[in-house]
């Protein structure tokens, strides 16, 4: 593709997308705005309809409730990549946490020397897989690729854009963890929990994340849900066998998410053993369309507000 024909999509799609013009405007003006406005803002363009703070019903308004008004401050250690590890160590013991081989200020700080022929680098505040790197062959490590993949995300602010409140005193780092491969599967899944009061109702296992991502939602038996989320992939159409441990993990799960309001707790299962992943409190920032359309205000009948 040459750089006009890249023009000239990119201009179609704003000419058939303009609320991407506005919420682009907004985040350019995100500095000046207070966190209320913000995001009624912000909500009202990427959802297409009006957010609703003083009787919130559907969950991704309560999400938005909670960043305005659930703030603690063990939050910021839970969404630190780095920090929660030694939080969740004390809550269900050590032996639930990947190793970390190093932590580093900044990317040129990497001694690669020390670092295993394998290996998974990733910021503490990112959000999603924008922040992460992973090394399958040291020898081919594209490390110029990396450098400019982590700095960039150095560079994002999470609260600034989307107001989550948790990580806007994270200590922006990048950590060197070890690199878990299940000797059963090409692809390593995590299982996420999504726990309400403390219970989880349901869970997420994602599929194919670098191509062609698609996820499949399942009850705590694992039977696969109707519930799909609008920018995703259809669901994987077959049943998907969940671990023998999945009870053991639920069990976790509900151990971490004690007295929270709600929060999704990512668990991986690794060669028959269950390590933690990290602690979610928006899942797609509260910004996630859902279908069918009457999910959305079933989901939020779970989070009870009244007890905050």
């Amino acid at each position: 593709m040459t750089i006009m024909d890249f023009i000239r999509k990119f201009i179609k799609y704003l000419l058939h997308n303009p609320s991407a013009i506005a919420i682009a405007l907004l985040r350019r003006l995100s500095f000046a705005i207070p966190d209320r406005p913000y995001l009624k803002m912000m909500f009202r363009l990427k959802m297409g309809y009006p957010l609703n703070l003083n009787n919130p019903k559907t969950f991704n308004e309560k999400l938005q409730w909670l960043k305005l008004y659930n703030r603690k401050p063990e939050y910021t250690q839970m969404v630190d990549k780095y920090a929660v590890k030694d939080y969740v160590a004390k809550v269900i013991g050590k032996e639930y946490i990947i190793p970390t081989i190093g932590v580093w200020d900044r990317f040129e700080d990497i001694d690669f020397s020390i670092l295993p022929e394998q290996f998974v680098l990733k910021t503490t505040h990112g959000g999603g897989s924008g922040g992460v790197v992973i090394c399958n062959n040291k020898q081919t490590f594209n490390i110029d690729a990396a450098k400019e993949k982590l700095n960039h995300s150095l560079k994002t602010d999470i609260y600034k854009y989307l107001r989550e409140w948790p990580y806007k005193n994270v200590e922006k780092r990048i950590i060197a963890e070890h690199y878990m491969q299940d000797i059963d599967s090409d692809e390593l899944k995590d299982y996420k929990f999504f726990c309400f009061n403390g219970k989880v109702q349901f869970f997420k296992i994602d599929f194919d994340r670098f191509e062609g991502h698609h996820a499949n939602y399942y009850d705590n038996n694992g039977n696969i849900l109707t519930l799909r989320e609008v920018d995703l992939l259809p669901p994987v159409p077959e049943k998907v066998k969940v671990p023998d441990n999945l009870n053991e993990m639920i069990k976790i799960a509900e151990i971490l998410s004690k007295g929270i309001p709600f929060i999704r707790i990512d668990l991986y299962d690794i060669n028959k053993r269950i390590y933690f992943g990290e602690m979610t409190f928006f899942p797609a920032s509260g910004f996630g369309k859902l279908l069918p359309e009457s999910a959305d205000k079933k989901i939020g009948e779970y989070l009870h507000l009244s007890q905050l």
